[in-house]
């Protein structure tokens, strides 16, 4: 399911139209980003935890050059973990 597919059953869902679904869609997409750049968790209660973790520098290998060694910076990644309610679901 992609984004647009997603926004068209959230219109039906609550009944209102698709555009107006892409708005609530992509609001929510903002608030989360934002917040994961402020070093926040997001925590949807049954559902999961969307959190910024920080990547550690590494040494990598350069793929076009394998006998070269690249150091790799530290980053910070998106990570989400699955809520109970989310996982007994789809255990079902």
């Amino acid at each position: 399911m992609n984004k647009a597919e997603f926004a068209q059953i959230l219109a039906e869902k609550l009944n209102v139209s698709k555009r107006e679904a892409e708005d609530m869609l992509n609001a929510f997409v903002e608030i989360v980003t934002m917040k994961l750049k402020q070093g926040e968790e997001v925590v949807l209660t049954g559902f999961g935890a969307f959190m910024s973790k920080q990547r550690a520098a590494r040494m990598g290998v350069n793929p076009q050059n394998p006998t070269q060694k690249i150091q790799i910076n530290a980053v910070k990644v998106p990570k989400f973990k699955a809520g109970k309610a989310l996982k007994d679901a789809l255990k079902a």
